[in-house]
């Protein structure tokens, strides 16, 4: 039998069959800015967050403000932005934390 390789419309569908890990940043990234805006899915704008600050390391520095320059992203989704890389600070923080005890 051959099986062709599903098409997902979006990266959730992916992440959900295949698993986070599967994801490219931009595909995690446009989970987190959908559905996007006209002429320019989520994924496009997640690329170019991604090139703009270099990757998720060079956006973690970067004020709130400056993606209010990113056509496509507004205040919610600059806020879920800003929720996830706290979030990953925190893991961070306590895997550190842990190592120092040991």
């Amino acid at each position: 039998m051959n099986r062709k390789s599903p098409i997902w419309h979006h990266a959730g569908g992916k992440l959900r069959e295949l698993g986070a890990e599967s994801l490219t940043d931009a595909e995690l990234l446009s989970i987190l800015i959908a559905p996007g805006i006209k002429g320019k899915p989520a994924e496009g704008i997640a690329q170019e967050i991604l090139e703009k600050f270099g990757g998720f390391k060079g956006m973690a520095n970067q004020p709130l403000e400056k993606l209010l320059d990113i056509k496509g992203l507004a205040d919610v989704k600059i806020i879920r932005i800003a929720a996830a890389f706290e979030i990953a600070r925190r893991i961070v923080n306590a895997v550190l934390k842990e190592h120092e005890e040991d």
